[in-house]
């Protein structure tokens, strides 16, 4: 009699992740097309900046996309019993995706306006939470920990490097932007986050084959 409603369960699941990973698949073709569209250079041109190419709509299609898709797998990790943190950080994640999206980046050489602003801490907002997210799940020794871990402590660190240019310039000491591979550390980070959610949702399609002691408390 049990049997039924926890099979329902686990097809139900099952159907988040594939369709998380679909989200996040199509987000990604999305990301990539847009690159390839552009005469930008990737390694010192933020994602930000390409809005404003002819495809320029492609960036919102994109990070809607991965929104939708870590929304998803947040929800399948609540189900599968993930830490209440883990869950609010990754739909913390997801929101923040979707800002970024909903209020574009001023051009460059523009003065901050509102909508950049929202665009700018939204956007730190979510490359400081997946990492944290990240080593929670670790540190709940879900399968393939040890790779999350790995991905969280490189996202951090490259979250690091992306900072330090705004710092400097607000401490009065703008450096030339041939100094700053801005582009680079950034999409450092994006991929690093993309792969610690894509390695939380395939871990709940193999979970580990012993217990995982205090993944509900992560």
């Amino acid at each position: 009699m049990v049997a039924g409603p926890v099979c329902d369960e686990l097809g139900g699941m099952r159907g988040l992740l594939v369709s998380g990973f679909a989200a996040i698949g199509a987000g990604s073709a999305a990301m990539l097309a847009l690159h390839a569209g552009s005469d930008l250079d990737p390694l010192r041109s933020v994602i930000s900046e390409y809005a404003f190419q002819p495809a320029g709509w492609l960036l919102t299609a994109s990070l809607t996309s991965l929104a939708a898709g870590s929304v998803l797998i947040a929800e399948a990790l609540r189900r599968a019993g993930a830490g209440r943190w883990v869950v609010v950080l990754l739909l913390a994640w997801a929101a923040s995706m979707f800002l970024i999206g909903a209020f574009p980046t001023d051009r460059p050489g523009v003065p901050l306006s509102l909508s950049g602003g929202i665009h700018r801490y939204a956007a730190f907002a979510a490359f400081a939470v997946m990492p944290i997210a990240g080593l929670l799940l670790a540190r709940a020794r879900i399968r393939y920990a040890g790779a999350v871990r790995v991905l969280s402590g490189v996202a951090l660190a490259a979250l690091v490097l992306v900072v330090i240019p705004y710092v400097v310039r607000m401490a009065g000491l703008p450096p030339a932007d041939d100094d700053i591979p801005a582009g680079l550390t950034q999409r450092i980070v994006v991929v690093t986050e993309l792969g610690v959610l894509a390695l939380a949702g395939l871990s709940m399609l193999r979970p580990a084959r012993r217990a995982v002691p205090g993944l509900a408390q992560a």
